[in-house]
């Protein structure tokens, strides 16, 4: 049954909220013609390698592993690796695009409590919600405070511990299956975001909604 008043409304950052792959253009600033290659491989890599450490309890803040993504994206892409390059290309972490619905939910919900939760450190999170004016419309939890990355249950259990509300007083948004399956494992309501209009995977569990933006949210 879907439980139709929620407390609590938490977003993923990365790729729900920001587009993760508006790093391109500055790829290509540095690379011309790669842009597609090196966003594509530094996200998937970025991915498989928090996984990676979570699974041999070798936590590492979320910017280490982007920044390891980063730089065997570019060795896997056969381009010069320098480190000024690495160091421009990580700052536009801090200046991600937001989904144009992003900029007004906070007008469009007024009466909702909004929080980010992410495997993202504060101090790659702060400035890039700084930077898109979103400070006033999003509280921010990290999994960088117990040391622990989503989909582990310990991490949604953090970010319910410090919403002060119970798990069925939540609703999770993420455009990440892997992080929707942890969230709905803990106990979580979950809506994935499926902007790319993909095939829910078979993974045994599934989300509370499935929405195409979050133009609409459910409530």
């Amino acid at each position: 049954m879907i439980h139709m008043t929620y407390q609590g409304y938490v977003f993923d950052a990365y790729g729900t909220l920001f587009d993760v792959h508006s790093v391109m253009e500055k790829i290509h600033q540095h690379y011309p013609d790669h842009g597609d290659t090196i966003s594509q491989e530094w996200r998937s890599r970025q991915i498989h390698y928090f996984l990676v450490r979570q699974m041999v309890n070798g936590y590492r803040p979320f910017s280490d592993i982007t920044q390891w993504a980063l730089l065997d994206a570019l060795a896997y892409s056969g381009v010069e690796v320098k480190p000024d390059i690495v160091e421009d290309l990580m700052k536009q972490y801090e200046k991600l695009t937001p989904y144009p619905e992003v900029n007004d939910l906070n007008d469009r919900y007024p009466d909702h409590t909004f929080t980010i939760f992410s495997n993202g450190t504060h101090s790659m999170l702060q400035p890039l919600l700084e930077n898109n004016q979103l400070t006033d419309t999003f509280g921010l939890l990290s999994a960088d405070d117990p040391k622990v990355y989503k989909p582990h249950p310990d991490a949604y259990k953090h970010a319910e511990e410090k919403l002060g509300f119970e798990k069925e007083d939540v609703l999770f948004f993420s455009s990440n299956p892997w992080d929707i399956t942890g969230a709905a494992s803990y106990g979580f309501h979950t809506a994935w975001v499926n902007r790319n209009d993909q095939k829910w995977p078979e993974l045994g569990i599934e989300p509370t909604y499935i929405i195409n933006d979050l133009t609409n949210i459910p409530e």
